[in-house]
């Protein structure tokens, strides 16, 4: 794959032949990019205004987006220049309500909003819904509908209520009002891989090819210079790190500890890294930490003042260091919406997302190879470097650590509470078999204190919330139904043996309309 640039990983892939999406801000935008990809071809998103810098794509799909067609500044498309590339395109709720304008139909506002799941009753001559059921579950999201129709329109689909919900114009050229790519729409995957097949030059998603060419591409851009990576011990900077390795580049891994870590973490990420031979530098920035974030009690603020202070301690333990390396992944990019032109909106700000990374990123001084990739792709990317299962499969923890656990302002008393907390959670799910089925679990502390008796004294303490949570990418999460005999056996010992707690909760809130995180 020539021409590869590792900035922000949107250049990291030849633009040739791949499964532009058009993104107009839908909340379910980059689960597009994932299906493609489990389909096995590239993908990536655009902007929009970033149409012209497609290049050969082999199909394009137009997402859906919160907007209407209707407003004045409604989000637009070249559409000379769309059907210019002679590609298949799919247009996906807001995409195929464009469409329809663009061909020459109309749009009205609908008398309600219909959100959830309806039935799709497709045509049978329908090369879009071949092996598609006649009456299949799908998630619609919408508030306007398709009015007029253009001449050389076709419906191809209804609701149960005879409304048209997919149009084709053409051979293939298709709008479908529904979102494919959750799973609430059941057969999803199959109408986007029948979508697909009218491509027959797409650009094929290979792991290990992947792996080589971003080895071939970190050396080119990295050359004799050197790189400086922050580790954490995370899946993803644990990647990074021996992709690094692998290159053979001239790379220093720095391990911070900010005293923001889980219980006796700085001593098991130094023996995982020394386990896969290589080597680290750790650096003890833990009371600089706190001290920035004394008083803090805005969310956006402390993952602002952590990930400028990580620039910082970098920079301070390496000197001159040409070169910044980050284990960005495609949803860091996609919630902090860096992208200027994003009609998406910021979700959070993450650490490696903050300003100054972003300069840095302008001045060619950043790398992030694994930008373009979901958190199971980099997983993927891991084992076919030889990283231990174990190392792999630690569960997620966020750049700004225990910080984003914590509401309110951060303490050591309250990251104290946090950390007992977690580690007798995370063992117990270890002894009853349950660490493997969760994608995530931790402990988090809630600010509030809440009265309790404890030795037949009254206690006046912090409430511990424990969560849980299934989930592919991060993008989308629920949570776990553990044991009740699983969570008494927590809440007992964390009541038993951590000072400064008096109530354990479960968090059974899903993502959305909630975080993972708590902040």
């Amino acid at each position: 794959m020539p021409g590869l640039h590792l900035y922000d990983g949107r250049d990291m892939i030849t633009p040739q032949h791949l499964v532009a999406v058009i993104d107009y801000g839908s909340q379910y935008t980059q689960l597009i990019v994932r299906r493609v990809r489990e389909l096995g071809f590239l993908a990536r998103l655009y902007t929009p205004e970033e149409l012209d810098e497609v290049v050969e794509p082999g199909a394009i799909i137009l997402s859906g987006g919160p907007r209407s067609t209707s407003e004045p500044d409604a989000p637009d498309i070249d559409f000379a220049k769309l059907i210019s590339f002679h590609v298949p395109v799919l247009g996906v709720c807001y995409g195929m309500q464009l469409l329809n304008i663009k061909t020459g139909g109309t749009v009205r506002p609908s008398n309600k909003r219909e959100y959830g799941p309806a039935a799709l009753l497709p045509e049978s001559d329908c090369k879009l819904f071949e092996g598609v059921s006649a009456s299949s579950q799908v998630w619609m999201s919408h508030s306007d509908t398709v009015d007029h129709l253009a001449d050389g329109c076709r419906i191809i689909a209804r609701n149960s209520e005879g409304v048209p919900v997919a149009l084709q114009w053409g051979e293939s050229m298709f709008g479908i009002q529904f979102h494919p790519e959750v799973t609430h729409s059941h057969e999803g995957r199959t109408i986007l891989r029948n979508f697909l097949s009218c491509a027959p030059h797409l650009a094929p998603f290979d792991i290990g090819d992947f792996r080589r060419e971003l080895i071939t591409e970190i050396r080119q851009k990295v050359g004799d210079r050197q790189v400086v990576c922050g580790v954490s011990g995370g899946v993803d900077s644990t990647v990074l790190a021996v992709l690094l390795h692998e290159a053979g580049v001239n790379a220093r891994f720095i391990f911070v500890d900010n005293g923001l870590l889980r219980k006796n973490e700085a001593q098991e990420v130094q023996d995982n890294f020394r386990r896969m031979g290589v080597e680290i530098e750790t650096v003890d920035a833990s009371d600089r930490f706190l001290e920035a974030l004394r008083g803090e009690t805005a969310p956006e603020k402390k993952r602002r003042i952590i990930g400028t202070l990580f620039i910082d301690v970098f920079w301070d333990a390496v000197g001159d260091a040409e070169m910044l390396a980050q284990g960005t992944l495609y949803p860091d990019v996609i919630e902090s919406a860096s992208n200027a032109k994003s009609k998406a909106s910021v979700i959070k700000t993450h650490h490696n997302r903050v300003e100054r990374v972003l300069k840095l990123q302008e001045q060619g001084k950043v790398i992030e190879p694994l930008a373009f990739l979901f958190k199971d792709e980099v997983r993927a990317l891991g084992a076919s470097m030889g990283i231990p299962h174990d190392i792999l499969w630690r569960h997620p923890f966020p750049g700004p650590g225990l910080a984003v656990r914590c509401p309110g302002e951060v303490t050591k008393d309250k990251l104290d509470i946090i950390r007992d907390s977690d580690a007798i959670f995370i063992s117990t799910l270890r002894k009853w078999g349950w660490y493997d089925k969760c994608w995530q679990a931790y402990a988090g502390l809630i600010p509030v204190k809440t009265v309790g008796v404890k030795g037949d004294e009254r206690s006046y303490e912090f409430a511990t919330n424990l969560r849980a949570i299934i989930s592919e990418d991060a993008m989308t999460a629920d949570w776990v139904q553990l044991p009740y005999d699983l969570l008494r056996e927590v809440s007992n010992r964390i009541l038993n043996e951590v000072k400064g707690t008096n109530r354990v909760l479960y968090d059974v809130s899903t993502k959305p309309p909630a975080s993972i995180e708590w902040e």
